[in-house]
């Protein structure tokens, strides 16, 4: 038998992924990829109860409004 991650065996994990690739197309996974990643990043915090989520594309762009 093939070794499980969790609940998903790596067969279904492929299938899964070619079925994403089909509805979302090539140029748009990594984009649905991301924001699932900063869903999942924000639903951690939240459940641990940190009020505070730091954004590091936030602090960048406040960086450069003082130095224009």
């Amino acid at each position: 038998m093939l070794a499980t991650f969790g609940l998903v065996s790596p067969l279904e994990a492929g299938i899964f992924l070619v079925i994403a690739l089909v509805i979302f197309g090539p140029g748009k996974l990594p984009d649905v990829g991301k924001a699932l990643g900063k869903g999942i990043k924000e639903f951690k915090s939240a459940s641990q109860g940190d009020d505070i989520v730091q954004n590091p594309t936030e602090n960048k762009s406040a960086k450069l409004d003082k130095v224009e």
